[in-house]
C-alpha cells in the first residue's frame, strides 16, 4: 500500500520527504500521533480542494498501520477477465466504467471471492483465475464511519463463447470487450484504482 485513493484525490505515502512532488497542491504530514493522524485525514476528506495527502515516516511499516488502525477494513476481490482474443472485460456500473468486484463473505479468500463476484456479475462461468496482478485501496466514508476498501484483484481467462449476462440489480447495466490499447473511453469515465489495474498489464 503506497497510495489510497478517495474519490479522484490520492493519499501517498513515503519514508523520504524528498519524495514528495512540490507541484502536487495538498496537504505533507509527517507522521507524530495517531491523534494528529486522524485529524489530517478529517480535513483530506471533508476539503474539496485538498487533492493529494502526503504522509510520511521513516518507518513505514508502521506509518501504514497507524493508518489502518484509523479506518474500518473491508476485503473484496475482483477480475480482469480476457476472452480468447486477448481482450478484456469492462462493464458499465451506476454510469461509470469498472471491472467487476465485490467483498469477501464468511470463509472466502480473495480468489475465491473474485471468481464468485466475476460469475454473479457478469454470468460468465468458464473462468480460469490466475495469480494475483495487484492490490488498490480506496477510503469512503459510510455514515459516522471512515472505510478502508483493500481489492486484490486477479487476471482471469474465460473459456466460453457466450456474451455476459449481466446483473442489473448492481447498477450494472453495459459491458464491452476491449482490445488493448483501445481503453480511451475508460480513461475518460473510470476510478483512478481501475487505471492502475489495467496498467499493470499494459491495456491502456
Amino acid at each position: 500500500m503506497y497510495k489510497v485513493f478517495f474519490n479522484d484525490k490520492t493519499v501517498y505515502f513515503s519514508d523520504d520527504f524528498s519524495k514528495v512532488n512540490d507541484t502536487d497542491i495538498g496537504l505533507i504530514y509527517k507522521f507524530d500521533s495517531s491523534k494528529e493522524l486522524r485529524h489530517i485525514l478529517d480535513l483530506f476528506i471533508n476539503k474539496s480542494h485538498i487533492q493529494s495527502l502526503h504522509l510520511f515516516h521513516e518507518d513505514l511499516s508502521m506509518l501504514k498501520k497507524e493508518f489502518m488502525a484509523c479506518f474500518k477494513l473491508i476485503h473484496a476481490g475482483g477480475g480482469l477477465v480476457f476472452n480468447r482474443k486477448g481482450e478484456f472485460l469492462a462493464i458499465k456500473r451506476n454510469g461509470v466504467w469498472d471491472l467487476p468486484k465485490g467483498k469477501l463473505e464468511n470463509g472466502e479468500d480473495f480468489k475465491a471471492a473474485a471468481l464468485r463476484e466475476v460469475k454473479e456479475e457478469t454470468g460468465l462461468k468458464k473462468l480460469i483465475a490466475l495469480q494475483p496482478l495487484i492490490s488498490t485501496y480506496h477510503i469512503y466514508q459510510n455514515s459516522s464511519k471512515k472505510v478502508l476498501k483493500k481489492t486484490k484483484w486477479f487476471e482471469m481467462h474465460y473459456q466460453g463463447k457466450k456474451e455476459p449476462v449481466l446483473e442489473e440489480k448492481e447498477g450494472i447495466t453495459k459491458h464491452r470487450w476491449v482490445k488493448p490499447g483501445k481503453s480511451g473511453f475508460i480513461k475518460k469515465n473510470t476510478y483512478r484504482s481501475i487505471m492502475d489495474v489495467l496498467r499493470i498489464r499494459d491495456l491502456l
